[in-house]
């Protein structure tokens, strides 16, 4: 470990557990870089809709720490990063993050949306899980964390890396589709100068690799682009040209104005270069312009497309010729500073066969030229046209048009190596023209100089050649002839290079470099035809694209092929991510074509576009494969300037002391287990996807639709364990939390049902084991949630239009039962995240055979690797609230190793000073919340506003979908300095949860806290009133009006400051509390541990294994003896406590030794006992004993035990009784290990597991398995009917009656263990009457959240741990104390403390001292001090109770006054004129 520790972390993940553990440490002094892979934190829990067991709103709970951790000064968020390398050791480790672009300025980003909104991109929202889309520029949700958009770009889309000019296909099929035609023309613009060509004669490789071909028909790329450019050249003269950058005064000479020449004078004029084009012939356009026909190519589409590019400056020298005219070195020597030679390949290649010289006998490309510029051509009666590329085509169907008989193709090899385009090929046949395949011309024969005929060889195909085509072999003695009065050649085409001295590569073409196309002459660039010989178009611009960035490097200084991508890389296109089926079939749009005769009968353009309407249509088929398609519509929309599509990745190197990883999960892939029909049946939905369903935030905005028709469901099926407790996946561990959200989902659903919903749970075992769980589940059974025992067979769609499932199961008895349900939802498990393995890997981290970072033993957070802590469902499937006590855990355990470093690197806050609104008018700004639907969905919201913005001294009012979102925040700030507003009401959810979020947003602004006041719509509104929105949306109108009213009377009050008492009491000795005691000890602080027997250990004393083997007895006193050897822990034993004063960061604990103790936080960790059991013998029989007995019995070899063959284990003995109406959550794994260990001692042993619910949660599955495979027999019982433990003479008879075959089984047992409850110690209710703590029904001590605050009190500065809070094991036990030292922490680092500003204050003259404040104060905060209360500011949390109670009205709540009260009464029967 470094001796020079860094004091900073890092937190590698942002869900609940990420944005925990950062507040702790950022709150006790440490600076924090909280790392996470999404453009926003939060991870899975704001997908959710309700948080069991309490059904409070997931989104709600969890957005005031979002807003916190965003805004807290010492949390340094990079989203859309992740860990690249660790080194280093614990207290200084380096550790390398590369962030991914989000494309999105955070810092300039208002959050507006306006982005999103103007984006053409739809996908599917992952958010929302897929049953709703989002944009490719989005926020993930609406209270996302940083409040800014993310560009989503999954790669390259495979059109745009196929085109060789890169042109941005996607971008533009995205803008058609909505209606965006000459945005779309723009798009194309920008790399291809020529889309009207190119939307006719491109040979389209982007088509050929257009993934939707993989679900039916390439999308039609090239017809979309003619529809953009015609709809564009309607009106040339508004068109918004490109504007060239500053002027340079270099000159760069193009030599050759067909595609490649005036691409590259294109390209380079934008980048300001002036451009002089030099063409021989008297018209511009090249091959495109004299070498495609008219009825292909009309001829003004060229012409237009050049006097734009004359019209943005391009200069273009007609009718000189190179060699004649100009040189190279001539133009060099003028002044130009680069030449670029994109002369086309314009000769044609002879055939060298007898006869060539014949009259009639031509090339291709001289006679469509002739043709193109005017002149007249004729031909003969029979026309053969030698070739089958493009230009044989070309000439064999102009020839056609020029009124020949018969036109025939020969061509050397069959149709399937032909080069021409398959549709030019099917256009060629629809005309009448002949192909003849495998054929060769031997000889041209004429008569009377004339050709008439050709002799020609049949060929057979051989070998491949470099084309990758198979050779033509000629056929000996095949001799045949064709009748032809005109041949045309069509073979092949080469550049004229005469008058050029350049180096020529075989094959007659100019020699340059295949990239950068540089020739052997500095300054000197060659590309197109001249180089390739003939090729495409689209080939040609991209070859002067690249020379004209050549040229720009060249001229700069700069490495022609440095950090340059010449193409896109295979890792970078994007892959088809789109499961089999998922996309629905759409056949592709068809151009029409004009009719054969009328086509063949003039030069009339044969092919029409498509319609808008036809286009949009076939632009809606397209996938959006790298999703954003970079339009740059949202760069237009963006009036902050903050999206940047030239982002790039950084890499940023960190030194931190400590590591805490909480990366999360991943949902299991439901479609894996093909039985369950999910993504085969659409109306098979993941739990996940049922939150989305309910949720308000949802797509269905919380109203309870099946996806697939909007239908409202009336039979819901919820299956459990779909991807846990399965070996044949390797999942065979419980994913823990399944059960309870399937409950909590049945019952939600049943509210958000309008009529009676039936909902059915089809389950193994029931795992509600956690705290408050048996009672929910207990509720919902009341409540009419259906139960069934069972194994799914098969999940199969019914056979007509209702798309209802059939669930085909077992029973427990085996029969088979099926039913059909409207919706079928399937609980998927956890499984590690996608990217642990490896961070993992990077790190050195040991994985079990899980893939999951399952801590190591007894330490709760702790790794292979000092240092490194975990925290969340990296360590394993847990639910909320145990990831955030993991999440404080390793807080606390980062700051005890950190300690010497705390507060080095942390930043203090500072606010505005705050404004002075003492004399000024009220001037009240109201902000009424949406809450998605929460509130929205029944309170008529837009209502409210406008009352609202009538009532007295409302100057300003608005709503919002969430005011507690970030956005909404910063807006509510800039509204307060706009308008000089003075008073803020909120009118949304409840104070208890949202008040500190707005107050500090006010404080943010200038203003006192305490001139802000809330009104509470949702619960006392929209919740209750539901099903009445007239009456829900009145009674908001009248809440708002009373809390305006009050709003005005408001007056600032001040906090009160004092210093901490750096010292901690720690009451219990067990493990949690020694835990919590070296933990505290190890951050530096002064701990008091208070035992009130006479030696340290507790309970754990009593154990021997752990439930994985474990050495408890070892482990415990080595934990005794560190905290004994701890000079910083002062340990009290044989003592009890006495008397409690003071408040947070100041107590004062009297013990019952007198001993008075100091100290400024409290932990209370007094454990739990063993029910001592009424049933069973228990205490009658000396073989019936309790877990813990047997234990001991077992460790010390007691004589009972020896011979004993047949153990009877009994679960649930005192747990999920009226008594005890909670699961005890250990004792099912105990009687595992028991059962076990009693087969490890003798493999002959029978023994019996007599169970109601095996809830082997988390990897303890294991252990069940393991059990059943060694011999362990598990017999089900019910509540109804329990085992009957009678004595006989030679032992116990155990009479259960068996859940399979319903019948009773009698075992003559030697030994019955009872799975005996745990049950909370009665000096629980001394201790929270002392310290003024509440107890829950069943004397657990209760927490202020069950969530999001597992080991607070609602009493600032007292914490709980262990079993004092609720049942549970030893590794949750140490996690949970080590949280409430973490926890702790935060008051202990803290110099002083302030009141939270509403308080009670004393009028001395009316107390009485009669103690019905000190009585009542559930915080303890009224003191009696010179005959009268006083109250202790930093510990009154504002609740009113002693104002209230108070006889003689002494005791007032400041912003809580009489006269508050009548002015609210007065506002609301005032009503609004």
């Amino acid at each position: 470990m470094s001796k020079d520790k860094v004091g900073a972390v890092m937190v590698v993940g942002a869900g609940i557990a990420g944005i925990q553990a950062s507040l702790d440490l950022a709150e006790s002094g440490y600076y924090v870089h909280l790392v996470e892979s999404s453009p926003a934190i939060g991870g899975t829990m704001p997908m959710l809709d309700k948080t069991f067991p309490t059904n409070d709103c997931s989104m709600c709970i969890l957005s005031p720490k979002l807003v916190e951790c965003g805004r807290h000064l010492n949390i340094n968020t990079l989203t859309c990063a992740q860990v690249e390398q660790v080194t280093g050791e614990a207290g200084d480790f380096t550790v390398t993050v590369r962030q991914k672009p989000r494309y999105v300025d955070i810092d300039k980003c208002k959050g507006c949306g306006e982005c999103a909104q103007a984006c053409p991109v739809e996908v599917k929202s992952e958010f929302n899980q897929g049953l709703g889309p989002r944009k490719a520029v989005y926020k993930p949700y609406a209270q996302a964390y940083p409040n800014a958009f993310a560009v989503d770009k999954k790669g390259v889309s495979p059109c745009r890396a196929a085109c060789p000019a890169g042109v941005n296909a996607q971008g533009y099929i995205q803008l058609i589709k909505l209606g965006k035609f000459k945005e779309a023309w723009e798009t194309i613009y920008r790399d291809l100068p020529f889309p009207a060509v190119c939307g006719r004669v491109c040979t389209h490789p982007c088509q050929s690799q257009c993934h939707r071909s993989k679900v039916d028909e390439p999308v039609q790329i090239m017809n979309l682009k003619r529809v953009a450019a015609d709809y564009a050249y309607a009106n040339p003269d508004e068109l918004p040209l490109p504007a060239p950058a500053e002027p340079r005064k270099e000159k760069v000479a193009v030599i050759g104005a067909g595609p490649a020449g005036l691409s590259c004078a294109y390209q380079l004029l934008k980048k300001g270069y002036q451009v002089t084009v030099f063409e021989a012939l008297p018209v511009a356009g090249g091959m495109m312009r004299v070498g495609i026909p008219e009825y292909r190519l009309p001829k003004k589409w060229v012409q237009l497309e050049v006097d734009l590019l004359t019209k943005m400056g391009v200069e273009i020298k007609y009718n000189t010729r190179l060699g004649t005219d100009i040189t190279v070195d001539g133009l060099l020597a003028g002044g130009y500073k680069a030449v670029f030679i994109g002369i086309g390949a314009h000769k044609g290649t002879a055939l060298n066969v007898p006869g060539e010289d014949l009259d009639g006998v031509t090339h291709g490309l001289p006679f469509l030229r002739r043709i193109a510029l005017g002149e007249k051509v004729a031909v003969g009666k029979r026309v053969a046209v030698i070739g089958g590329g493009n230009t044989a085509m070309d000439c064999a169907r102009t020839a056609v048009r020029l009124g020949a008989e018969k036109v025939m193709i020969v061509y050397r090899r069959t149709e399937g190596e032909i080069t021409a385009l398959p549709e030019e090929i099917a256009e060629a046949r629809e005309e009448g023209i002949e192909f003849v395949m495998l054929a060769s011309p031997k000889a041209f024969h004429g008569k009377d100089g004339r050709v008439a005929g050709m002799e020609c060889l049949r060929n057979e195909l051989g070998e491949p050649d470099a084309s990758g085509r198979r050779r033509p072999v000629p056929v000996a003695g095949s001799e045949f002839r064709l009748e032809a009065d005109t041949v045309i050649l069509a073979v092949g085409q080469k550049p004229d290079l005469d008058g050029l001295s350049l180096n020529q590569a075989r094959g007659g073409t100019l020699e340059a470099d295949a990239e950068s196309l540089a020739t052997a002459v500095p300054g000197v660039f060659a590309g197109g035809d001249a180089v390739t010989g003939p090729k495409t178009v689209i080939a040609a611009v991209a070859a002067g694209k690249e020379a004209a960035e050549s040229i720009h490097r060249y001229i700069n200084g700069i490495d022609l092929k440095l950090n340059r991508e010449f193409r896109i890389p295979e890792d970078r296109i994007a892959p088809f991510r789109f499961k089999d089926g998922e996309v629905p079939p759409a056949a592709a749009e068809k151009a029409e074509l004009a009719g054969v005769e009328t086509r063949t009968g003039s030069f009339g353009e044969v092919a029409f576009a498509f319609t808008p309407e036809q286009a949009k249509r076939e632009a809606e088929r397209c996938l959006n494969c790298g999703v954003c398609s970079e339009c740059m519509e949202c760069v237009r929309a963006c009036t902050a300037d903050a999206i940047n599509h030239c982002m790039g990745e950084e890499t940023v190197e960190l030194q931190v002391g400590a590591i805490v990883l909480s990366p999360g999960f991943d949902k299991f892939e439901a479609g894996e287990l093909e039985y369950y029909g999910y993504g085969k049946y659409p109306n098979v939905l993941t739990s996940l996807e049922f939150e989305r369903v309910l949720s308000a935030s949802g797509p269905f905005q919380g109203h309870l639709v099946r996806p697939y028709d909007h239908r409202e469901p009336e039979k819901i099926a919820w299956i459990q364990c779909v991807g846990s407790r399965n070996c044949k996946i390797e999942h065979g561990y419980c994913s823990s939390v399944c059960c309870m959200y399937a409950i909590k989902e049945a019952v939600i659903a049943k509210e958000h049902s309008h009529d009676q919903l039936d909902t059915t749970i089809f389950f193994m075992d029931m795992r509600t084991y956690g705290k408050g769980f048996e009672k929910y589940y207990d509720r919902a059974k009341e409540q009419g949630v259906r139960f069934v025992r069972s194994r799914i067979y098969a999940v199969e769609q019914a056979d007509d239009e209702s798309r209802n499932l059939r669930i085909r199961y077992a029973n427990e008895d085996g029969s088979i039962s099926t039913e059909e349900f409207d919706l079928v939802v399937l609980s998927v498990g956890m499984e590690p995240g996608a990217g642990i393995k490896d961070l993992a890997q990077k790190m050195g981290l040991e994985l079990n055979q899980f893939g999951f970072a399952e801590p190591a033993a007894l330490t709760g957070v702790g790794t292979n690797i000092p240092g490194i802590y975990v925290a969340g469902a990296i360590s394993g499937p847990k639910d909320i609230p145990e990831t955030v006590m993991q999440a404080s855990a390793a807080a606390g355990a980062s700051a005890a190793m950190l300690s010497e470093s705390r507060g080095t690197l942390v930043k203090e806050r500072e606010f505005p000073p705050e404004r002075d609104v003492s004399g000024e008018e009220p001037r009240i700004g109201v902000f009424v919340c949406h809450c998605g639907i929460n509130i929205g969905g029944v309170v008529d919201v837009p209502a409210v506003v406008e009352m609202a913005k009538t009532l007295p001294h409302v100057v300003f009012a608005t709503d919002s979908l969430y005011t507690c979102s970030q956005d909404s925040q910063n807006n509510m700030k800039e509204k307060i300095q706009e308008y000089n507003l003075n008073r803020v009401v909120v009118a949304s959810c409840s104070p208890r949860t949202h008040r500190p979020l707005f107050q500090e947003t006010v404080r943010e602004a200038g203003l006192n806290r305490a001139l802000f006041e809330m009104a509470n719509i949702r619960d006392q509104c929209s919740w209750v009133h539901m099903h009445e929105p007239a009456k829900a949306t009145a009674k908001a109108k009248d809440l708002v009006k009373m809390i305006v009213a009050k709003a005005a009377l408001l007056q600032p009050i001040q906090q009160v400051s004092v210093g901490v008492t750096k010292a901690a009491l720690v009451i219990g000795g067990g493990v949690s509390g020694m835990t919590a005691a070296e933990s505290l000890a190890g951050q530096g602080y002064k701990v008091h541990l208070v035992e009130k027997s006479d030696r340290l250990g507790g309970v754990a004393r009593r154990l021997r294994q752990g439930l994985y083997g474990e050495d408890i007895p070892s482990f415990v006193n080595e934990l005794v003896e560190h905290v004994q050897n701890n000079d910083r822990i002062n340990i009290y034993t044989g003592a009890g406590i006495k008397e409690v004063s003071g408040y947070v960061g100041n107590f004062v604990t009297t013990l019952t030794t007198g001993a008075e103790i100091q100290h400024g936080v409290t932990i209370v960790a007094t454990g739990g006992e063993e029910y001592k059991p009424a049933e069973y013998l228990y205490g009658q029989h000396d073989r019936v004993m309790t877990q813990l007995e047997l234990e001991e019995s077992l460790a010390a070899g007691d004589a009972k035990l020896q011979g004993a063959k047949n153990f009877v284990l009994i679960q649930c003995v005192g747990s999920r009784e009226p008594d005890h109406p909670y699961c005890s959550r250990v004792c099912c794994a105990k009687s595992v290990k028991l059962a076990l260990k009693l087969k490890e001692q003798d493999p002959a042993r029978n023994v019996f597991v007599l169970y109601r619910d095996v809830r082997t949660y988390g990897f303890m599955e294991e252990k069940y398995r393991e059990a059943r495979r060694k011999g362990v027999i598990f017999i089900r019982y019910s509540v109804e009917n329990k085992p009957q433990v009678e004595a006989a003479a030679d032992g116990l008879n155990v009479t259960v009656t068996d859940h399979v075959l319903g019948v009773p089984v009698q075992i003559q047992a030697d030994v019955v263990g009872l799975a005996a409850a745990i049950v909370a110690p009665e000096s629980n209710k001394q201790l929270s009457q002392l310290f003024k703590v509440p107890l829950n029904e069943d004397g657990f001590f209760l927490e202020a959240h069950m969530k999001l605050r597992p080991v607070d009190f609602a009493s600032e500065g007292t914490f709980m741990a262990g079993l004092a809070h609720s049942p549970k094991n030893m590794d949750e036990n140490i996690a949970q104390a080590k949280a409430a030292a973490g926890r702790a922490g935060t008051i202990l680092s803290k110099t002083n403390l302030e009141s939270h500003g509403v308080t009670a204050v004393v009028d001395p003259n009316k107390c009485a001292a009669c103690l019905t404040c000190v009585r009542l104060c559930p915080f303890n905060a009224p003191r009696i001090r010179n005959y009268a209360a006083s109250i202790e500011p930093v510990l009154c949390q504002g609740c009113g109770t002693c104002a209230g109670e108070c006889p003689n009205k002494a005791i007032t709540l400041q912003g809580y006054n009489d006269r508050m009260y009548m002015s609210m009464v007065h506002g609301l029967f005032k009503g609004v004129s």
